[in-house]
């Protein structure tokens, strides 16, 4: 402890800030030990890209050497940075990259972004465009419940499916579908909430770790992802969970992680986990990628780092 398994930096994310060595550096001076380096894949349709890259004249090809330039900085960072900091490297979202580069990727963040081809956490607008893909020319205008309901669950079964092929060892704002509706309850609709149960306990049968993401905090919620009724799944079916302050720069490394912190204690959350190397002299649970879940030994919640009045380095 501290640690964090999901981040981004403007060198290779459009709507990120900074470099992924200032990134590095802040997490050790706020004194993170176990520090994710990840980023989204490349996406191999214009249909897939994000506003933002259209805008900058990005291609899937572009796309493609950003990202191994991205895996050829987090190793040399890795490198440098060996004493101070244990760097562990890993993909957000999935496609067959990951053939490709297997061998310099430790593990994989399983998140969803798009939902029939549109990205859902752009901006309103581009939600409420996907929500209508929901609605018939027969329909009213206006997305009803019914058809909220099926853009739910055409998320989550996006999500089991992914889960289903990779198996990633880390399950990323598992309710990112709701980020424009934080007071929508899954209970409420039963389709989705059905193939909700279905995620947890899947991902729950093969040792995944569940994302506490602080990013939901600096987006306006008063929770972190996932919500109160998640956890309340998650726990109940024996899932387990970990620390991801999702940053996007030096800036938000560490962001919100006392309020984090706090929303834990609420929920009674006694027990985090993080991912280590087993050369690192952990004993866990061992990943099919060969990184290894650790409980966080003693009262989390105690460590040295929740001391400190603020984990956020101001740039």
């Amino acid at each position: 402890m501290p640690f964090s398994h999901h981040s981004h930096s403007g060198q290779f994310c459009k709507h990120a800030k900074g470099t992924l060595e200032e990134v590095v550096l802040a997490a050790i001076k706020q004194g993170f030990r176990v520090y994710g380096l990840t980023e989204h894949v490349p996406r191999y349709s214009l249909d897939h890209l994000y506003p933002e890259e259209i805008e900058a004249g990005l291609s899937p090809v572009s796309l493609m050497k950003q990202f191994t330039d991205f895996l050829d900085e987090a190793h040399k960072l890795k490198s440098a940075y060996a004493s101070q900091i244990t760097l562990l490297h890993d993909l957000d979202m999935l496609s067959s990259i990951l053939s490709e580069h297997s061998n310099r990727i430790e593990y994989i963040i399983g998140s969803v972004h798009h939902v029939h081809g549109l990205p859902i956490d752009f901006d309103r607008a581009t939600f409420d465009d996907a929500l209508r893909k929901f609605v018939s020319t027969t329909d009213a205008d206006t997305p009803c419940a019914s058809h909220m309901d099926q853009f739910l669950s055409a998320y989550f079964d996006a999500q089991y499916t992914l889960l289903k092929r990779f198996r990633p060892e880390i399950i990323g704002h598992l309710d990112l579908c709701r980020l424009y509706n934080p007071g929508l309850r899954f209970s409420e609709y039963p389709n989705a909430y059905k193939r909700l149960e279905r995620n947890i306990s899947f991902a729950t049968s093969y040792g995944a770790l569940f994302e506490f993401n602080a990013a939901a905090l600096r987006k306006g919620w008063d929770t972190c992802y996932p919500g109160r009724d998640v956890v309340e799944l998650i726990h109940a079916l024996g899932g387990r969970f970990t620390l991801s302050d999702d940053s996007h720069g030096p800036q938000g490394v560490g962001q919100k992680y006392p309020e984090m912190r706090d929303y834990l204690r609420g929920l009674r959350v006694s027990e985090l986990w993080f991912l280590s190397r087993p050369t690192d002299g952990y004993v866990g649970y061992n990943f099919e990628r060969g990184l290894t879940a650790t409980r966080v030994s003693g009262e989390w919640w105690d460590d040295r780092f929740w001391k400190c009045e603020s984990q956020t380095v101001q740039y």
